[in-house]
């Protein structure tokens, strides 16, 4: 009953409108960032319409201290540039624990393939990936993504939860909850995706994602203009 549910969201009209056109009266989507509840971080989104391309901007920083001192971090910023739907480049720079990682991917109209450079993986991608970034909810269809951090293609499947009410920041969402997850077995268990996500159907929007790592993590989206 679960995979027909999945089947049916994945189909729905909603999904199947250009994804968008339903940030195109969005300047920035802010999403903050939490550790066991402490806030260690923010995920903005920032969004422009330039001549016939849609551009997204994300700057990602978070710092998880112990004791003081810092044991994990991320500093993180990039660029998606879209026509109509396409995606057409992506370029991205990221500090993990001052480790540098990036990624430099085009479209090739040719091939209608992405071409990757990135620090974990150089190649050619299907074009219907999705770079892995929470301001869109295609992420909640597709059968492969591409880490915004590294570059690297893992696939996954959805399985829907359920309908909910949840609160965040005195706003109350009815949305629908998912849990994206990897469907190789043979990923080591910390390059696995295993996410559980809120989605606001209406609006389009992911309110929450949640992931368990050495703790409970999740992002929440606070601000929209």
């Amino acid at each position: 009953m679960r995979k027909f549910l999945v089947i049916l969201l994945v189909l729905s009209p909603l999904f199947l409108q250009a994804h968008t056109d339903h940030y195109k009266n969005y300047t920035n989507i802010e999403m903050e960032i939490f550790k066991d509840d402490e806030k260690i971080g923010e995920s903005i989104f920032t969004f422009k319409k330039e001549e016939n391309k849609f551009i997204v901007k994300n700057k990602t920083n978070f710092n998880v201290k112990l004791l003081g001192v810092t044991v994990f971090s991320i500093n993180s910023r990039g660029t998606e540039e879209y026509i109509g739907d396409q995606l057409i480049s992506f370029n991205s720079e990221t500090f993990q624990n001052n480790k540098r990682k990036y990624v430099n991917l085009i479209f090739d109209e040719k091939k209608e393939k992405f071409i990757i450079d990135g620090s974990s993986y150089k190649g050619e991608a299907d074009k219907e990936n999705i770079i892995g970034h929470w301001w869109n909810h295609r992420i909640l269809q597709t059968e492969t993504q591409i880490s915004p951090l590294s570059g690297s293609v893992k696939k996954q499947n959805i399985e829907f939860l359920g309908k909910e009410k949840i609160k965040l920041y005195n706003k109350e969402y009815d949305v629908e909850h998912f849990r994206l997850f990897s469907t190789d077995p043979n990923l080591p268990d910390d390059k696995k995706l295993n996410f559980e996500v809120w989605y606001d159907k209406k609006k389009a929007l992911i309110i929450k994602v949640a992931y368990k790592r050495m703790g409970l993590w999740e992002y929440r989206l606070k601000k929209i203009q």
